[in-house]
């Protein structure tokens, strides 16, 4: 097959320039035709009388004397020389190009694109073509590619190998699909998003290629949650409805409509013969707690154990104090074990729990330790299910036979995320807080307002109440941001010399910050100077107020679960971000916090400002990498995949048309469905 040849198959392609092209992942004709431009440039000469400040631009010269490169920060360079365009005399920036010196030769005639500044005459260059404008494409194509591999020259290595395997290239959707949605077919796509006439060819191209992309990893999304199903039998869990219709009667509060939708999608699973796979979000304060708490409930009543895993002991015991007195009149056993249970404490737990007569167990990691044995565990919960491992959440699951799993997160996922990054699993979504919740007044102010927000502070805390004051976590330097919470932390027991402050920071040991966060819960603290570790952690109704130095510096998901550590009680809270933002995005971040208190609409538009691959950070691995495809422009296309892909896996005709065979075939060779599952 022609697209499996290798790249120096085309012509003018030599060991060097191969190994380069190896290095940008393309090994054969295949690779480079899927090698996409990342931005397109209109290929028409600008008129430097027509263009303004700060525009883009691309324009033919005559280079007027031998360049100039100047080196900084080690390897870095900066190659300035004069043009002339047509009678008027600019400079030409170049970074990281010094190569090109040898070639910019006084009289040679170069074509420039970049962008414009009318002060300085100057153009900062992203592309540069040795020879005059040509006018042969309307949209000129631009590659990310290293030094030594030119735009031009890859162009035409795209042209050649358009020619060697254009006829070869697969197409996998089938003919229905792109009838139903208008779309090219897979040759017509490859051609037009390299070399596109016009800009409707370029957004159809574009259109075709990401509508596969993301069906692509629909499919083995919907085809893992159908392999899981089939291949991991849960069990049908009967329990009275009568019972637990009683138990939802006497709690102290109202169901909101939003937890009953959810409530029951849980229960529905409980009672299905397939293993529950669910992701429960919920905002701070919504009451993902008295959810968790009805469902160990269901499964105590259906004659099974449950068991709940949180991050930190002091969340564990504020669960498992909210646990006591929700089923307190339901006479349930209910235990805890943690690092701190030791000794007789501890092995007593160990076999009660493995006679069966600790029904609901309460813990940390401990939970996953070897000697931890259940007599019949049929549900397993695990809260802020991010801060766990792979291998941790895969221990407590095997603890049991096929246990009902539900991961619950108080970190607003926006849809196309959680569409991605957990598509194996069914979503669940509280989307309004309890009755009576006080919305979190939020005010965002300058620097120099610092005096009457510590004047807001004490009259906060004389009240009685209690307050955080956090420190953003500077990346450079631990050191940097300990020595900065820690001038803080002096600055405001130099202020408030009748009140309790305390310091945390994540220099601290675990022991060491639990002491300090039972001592806030406690009110031996009343207020809190501490860096971002605070972000997930415990119920303290009594605190009130949230300070954060230098707003600025967070994405909004962070900054609205900073806020929700207050407004928990039933005090009206506040939340005083301190910043000075510089770049438009920073005061935007500071307008949406002030303007919603609501964490979906939040996450949303972090998503927008910050893009996807920051969402979770670097070590979540749950976001793919699309070639064309972008998870935040493009999640129409997404949801439209999604249905698609859950459609085609669930239907009969899947398994057996032909018109299916290349997507069947397509998944066959993926390795989920032969070797390990995802988690």
């Amino acid at each position: 097959m022609k697209l499996n040849q290798p790249v120096n198959t085309i012509k003018g392609i030599g060991d060097e320039l191969e190994n380069d092209l190896n290095s940008l992942g393309i090994h054969t004709i295949k690779d480079m035709l899927e090698y996409f431009p990342y931005r397109y440039e209109d290929n028409e000469l600008s008129n430097l009388e027509d263009v303004k400040h700060g525009d883009s631009v691309t324009l033919e010269g005559q280079v007027q004397n031998t360049p100039n490169v100047r080196y900084y920060g080690g390897k870095k360079s900066k190659l300035t020389a004069r043009i002339l365009v047509g009678r008027i005399l600019i400079n030409a920036v170049i970074f990281n190009r010094a190569f090109l010196k040898k070639s910019l030769t006084p009289g040679k005639t170069v074509t420039i694109s970049g962008k414009w500044d009318q002060h300085r005459m100057t153009v900062t260059v992203d592309n540069i073509e040795l020879s005059s404008f040509s006018n042969d494409r309307a949209i000129k194509p631009i590659y990310s590619l290293k030094e030594g591999i030119y735009q031009k020259q890859f162009r035409r290595f795209i042209e050649s190998a358009l020619l060697i395997g254009i006829d070869d290239m697969e197409e996998l959707l089938p003919g229905f699909i792109q009838k139903k949605y208008k779309l090219y077919s897979k040759r017509e796509a490859i051609q037009a998003i390299h070399f596109p006439k016009n800009h409707t060819q370029l957004k159809q191209a574009r259109r075709r290629i990401v509508y596969e992309e993301l069906l692509l990893f629909q499919l083995k999304m919907q085809a893992l949650r159908k392999f899981e199903r089939e291949n991991s039998k849960g069990t049908a869990k009967q329990f009275s409805h009568e019972e637990l219709k009683k138990m939802v009667g006497l709690l102290p509060f109202e169901l909101t409509v939003s937890q009953h939708n959810v409530l029951k999608e849980i229960l529905t699973d409980l009672r299905s013969p397939y293993r529950m796979n669910r992701l429960l979000q919920g905002d701070v304060g919504s009451g993902k707690t008295v959810i968790a708490a009805i469902t160990l409930y269901a499964a105590v009543l259906a004659g099974y154990q449950g068991a709940l895993m949180v991050p930190t002991e002091i969340l564990a015991e504020q669960h498992m104090e909210s646990l006591q007195q929700l089923l307190a009149s339901h006479n349930i056993s209910i235990a805890l074990l943690t690092s701190s249970v030791k000794g007789k404490r501890r092995e007593d737990i160990l076999s009660r729990l493995k006679a069966g007569d600790i029904q609901i167990i309460v813990g940390t990691h401990s939970l996953i330790q070897e000697d931890v044995n259940f007599h019949h565990l049929g549900l397993v919960i695990t809260d802020e299910q991010h801060r766990f491992g792979v291998n941790q959440r895969r221990a407590l699951k095997s603890k049991g036979l096929s246990p009902d799993v539900l991961f619950m997160t108080a970190t607003p996922i926006p849809r196309t995320l959680a569409i991605t990054a957990f598509g194996d699993m069914d979503i669940s979504a509280i989307t309004e807080l309890p009755a009576g919740r006080k919305p979190i007044e939020t005010y965002w102010v300058k620097d120099s307002m610092l005096e009457r927000v510590y004047g807001f502070l004490n009259k906060e805390i004389a009240a009685g109440r209690q307050a955080y004051v956090i420190c953003p976590l500077i990346e450079e330097s631990d050191k940097l941001d300990v020595q900065n919470v820690i001038d803080v932390h002096e600055e405001i027991v130099h202020h408030f010399p009748d009140f309790k402050v305390g310091l945390m920071h994540g220099r601290l040991t675990n022991e060491e910050k639990e002491t300090v966060m039972r001592q806030f819960s406690e009110n031996n603290i009343q207020i809190l100077v501490s860096t971002t570790v605070v972000e997930v952690g415990v119920n303290v109704p009594n605190a009130s107020l949230m300070i954060i130095y230098d707003a600025e510096r967070f994405g909004l998901a962070q900054l609205h679960q900073l806020r929700g550590r207050v407004g928990r009680g039933s005090s009206q809270s506040y939340c005083i971000l301190i910043a000075n933002p510089k770049s438009e995005e920073g005061k935007e971040r500071m307008r949406v916090m002030t303007e919603t208190n609501d964490g979906f609409l939040l996450s949303e538009k972090d998503l927008k400002i910050r893009g996807p691959g920051d969402f979770f950070g670097q070590k979540q691995s749950g976001i793919p990498q699309f070639k064309v495809a972008d998870l935040v422009h493009d999640y129409r296309a997404l949801e439209v995949a999604r249905d698609d892909a859950k459609q085609f896996i669930e239907s009969e005709s899947f398994w057996t048309e032909p018109a299916f065979e290349k997507l069947r075939h397509y998944l066959s060779n993926e390795e989920f469905i032969k070797g390990e599952k995802l988690d």
